[in-house]
């Protein structure tokens, strides 16, 4: 009695975790999940670049103050102070160990921000190649849902009738959708072919006057003469006539 109990409630909990196990909503909440790791990254590494510009300004500082107690040293003893200039030296020395360590810690920071551009730089690629594979498998799940349901349909229901109207309906809105397209196509382009050729032969004529302009400016021609007024050939020919 107990193996049926519990082989009868296996069953029953391994029929909600199929049922519940949607493919194309795991791989969505996965997609989520990716995304949702790229903003922690980046203050991840926007914390490791932070500490790189802090130990480059402590090591510009340790360099201004080497050179500071450098000169302090050399002016000591040039003013004949070897007491204050040894009291130089050693704070001399223990910049120097600063800066030593400093350098270290920085060279250390540095790598570590490369390597974390470099791991970001892969994951980056990973999640591309996962986003676009889940992608595909979505469109392949939503296609074979929406094939089983036609699947389920024809088993169920004479489609005889109905395929050939579909089809036809089919076909007439698709040749319908193609006309309409070549005609928008073609209005368009008319259109936009017109107005370019337009536009561009006014500036041609423009660019064309302001040379000859420029020509005429630099005495390279002479100006164009101003158009004569029309002569009266009517009453001429009149006159004419009459004589």
């Amino acid at each position: 009695m107990w193996r049926r109990l519990s082989r009868m409630f296996r069953s029953f909990v391994g029929f909600f975790i199929s049922a519940g196990e949607n493919p194309e909503l795991i791989l969505e909440q996965n997609l989520r999940d990716m995304n949702d790791q790229v903003p922690r990254m980046n203050d991840s590494i926007a914390m490791v670049k932070a500490n790189v510009t802090l130990l480059e300004k402590e090591e510009a500082r340790y360099k201004d103050e080497l050179n500071t107690i450098t000169s302090k040293v050399k002016a000591a003893i040039q003013g004949g102070r070897d007491d204050l200039a040894a009291s130089f030296a050693i704070q001399l020395e223990q910049a120097r160990g600063a800066l030593a360590r400093n350098q270290g810690q920085l060279t250390t920071a540095r790598a570590g921000f490369d390597k974390a551009m470099a791991v970001k730089k892969a994951f980056m690629l990973e999640k591309e190649r996962k986003t676009q594979e889940a992608l595909n498998a979505i469109r392949d799940y939503r296609r074979a849902q929406w094939q089983k349901k036609v699947a389920d349909s024809m088993e169920q229901f004479d489609v005889a009738g109905i395929s050939q109207t579909h089809d036809e309906m089919v076909s007439k809105i698709e040749e319908m959708t193609a006309v309409n397209e070549a005609r928008m196509d073609m209005a368009l382009g008319n259109v936009d072919q017109q107005k370019m050729k337009i536009e561009e032969d006014a500036e041609k004529m423009r660019a064309d006057e302001l040379v000859k302009q420029f020509k005429a400016e630099m005495g390279l021609i002479s100006p164009a003469p101003a158009a004569a007024p029309a002569q009266k050939t009517i009453g001429g020919a009149e006159a004419q006539k009459t004589v």
